[in-house]
């Protein structure tokens, strides 16, 4: 006999913790992280820009 589930919940907890093994993330400079978000935009647009041309 199969069972479908139709709901799965999955609940998770993430902190913070201060230990000196920080995240990549939180050590990159703001300047630096505004170059890459501009940079995935430029390409997501393109990307969007050659399929509609199709």
């Amino acid at each position: 006999m199969a069972i479908e589930v139709r709901e799965l919940i999955i609940r998770a907890t993430v902190t913070q913790s201060g230990n000196a093994a920080g995240s990549a993330q939180s050590t990159a400079p703001a300047a630096a992280n505004d170059e890459l978000v501009k940079a995935c935009i430029e390409k997501v647009l393109e990307i969007i820009k050659d399929k509609h041309g199709r």
